[in-house]
């Protein structure tokens, strides 16, 4: 262990991709799927952080029925950095889980927090990114890389940056003051002409003494339960405090629970080619179209048909004049919506869920 502590990653696994439905189901939610290329999510998101942090120091936070799923796809990873929840609580226990771990480790440790379900496409620039948010964690700031935006989205949480902290290995730092969740288009439009605005995209670098003590702050009945699982670690309890202290745990983001709440934040606006893979029109944004604008995979005959998805590794799909859809087929489920649309899929896992079709979930 080096003296001032080591960076340690951990990556969320506990998605459920709800949008990408009908690939992306319980059993196999969207970061465990090859949605872009060969490697599934968690692949790519794990071999991007391997030539900065070794494997020993990967730790991957996921519930318990997908333990399998990452034991099986990450060969190399350590089964004891499998960090295991009971039952999904949202993105601040996760983080809370995960920081104990690490700490325990290596109590000067710095925590590098990202997601297995996002798509980044300049990995170097990322990687030199999460290093300069790294040094500057270790003056006790919670550090987030905010997205520089390209459009007014309003399907993103926002950051506001005020005076610049430093500048770190030619990345600026600075303040951030205002966390913002997924605004009414003017108010997004009035950002992104501001130029004071970045994307939130759920990537935190810190030390987890820094993390555990806001942690204490702002969540102090989430960190009493943590404590009591700390002190449960390495007996022959470990495993049923974990389960009855997870029970009583509520749900929360981080966002809320501690980044809108704490004073030393810093934001480091970067262009990494970053997509949250969020919906099927997101995804095609990330794969080959062909002369008329579609992304065709599988079996398919597609005649006068412009910028459009379809998917159908199943049963042929014959298309005629179609524009602007997206059309998935599974062995069980059919999709069809507008690709202007496509961010509602979720209204249709809400009424499978209504209907108690968990055969289809």
């Amino acid at each position: 262990m080096s003296e001032r502590g080591s960076e340690y990653a951990f990556v969320m696994a506990g998605g459920v991709g709800s949008r990408l439905w009908p690939r992306s189901r319980t059993q196999t939610p969207k970061q465990f799927l090859d949605l872009i290329g060969q490697e599934t999510m968690l692949q790519d998101s794990y071999h991007r952080l391997l030539p900065i942090i070794p494997p020993e120091r990967i730790l991957v936070g996921v519930g318990t029925q997908y333990v399998p799923i990452v034991r099986e796809q990450l060969p190399d990873l350590p089964p004891e950095n499998i960090i295991v929840e009971p039952a999904g609580r949202g993105t601040a226990p996760a983080i809370g889980l995960g920081a104990l771990h690490v700490h325990r480790r290596d109590p000067e440790a710095v925590m590098i927090v990202v997601t297995a379900d996002h798509h980044i496409g300049d990995a170097p620039h990322f990687r030199r990114a999460i290093m300069a948010a790294a040094q500057m964690a270790r003056t006790g700031h919670l550090v987030t890389l905010g997205i520089t935006p390209s459009f007014a989205s309003t399907g993103y949480g926002y950051i506001r940056r005020a005076e610049k902290l430093d500048t770190i290995d030619g990345f600026d730092v600075y303040r951030a003051i205002r966390f913002t969740e997924k605004p009414q288009a003017p108010m997004a439009e009035a950002f992104l002409e501001s130029g004071l605005y970045s994307w939130n995209s759920g990537m935190f670098v810190w030390k987890t003494a820094t993390i555990r003590k806001e942690l204490a702050l702002h969540m102090p009945v989430f960190s009493a339960q943590i404590d009591e699982i700390e002190r449960a670690l390495g007996t022959q309890h470990e495993r049923a405090v974990l389960e009855r202290v997870w029970a009583g745990v509520e749900k929360q983001t981080i966002d809320y629970g501690i980044m809108e709440q704490a004073r030393e934040v810093a934001v480091i606006p970067v262009q990494i080619g970053w997509n949250d893979v969020g919906s099927w029109e997101t995804l095609m944004e990330l794969l080959t179209v062909d002369a008329q604008g579609n992304v065709l995979m599988g079996d398919h005959l597609a005649v006068d048909t412009r910028n459009t998805l379809i998917y159908s590794p199943h049963k042929v799909v014959a298309a005629i004049g179609l524009e602007d859809l997206i059309v998935v087929e599974t062995e069980d489920a059919l999709l069809i919506c507008p690709r202007a649309r496509s961010q509602d899929v979720r209204t249709i896992v809400d009424a499978l869920q209504d209907a108690g079709r968990e055969d289809l979930l």
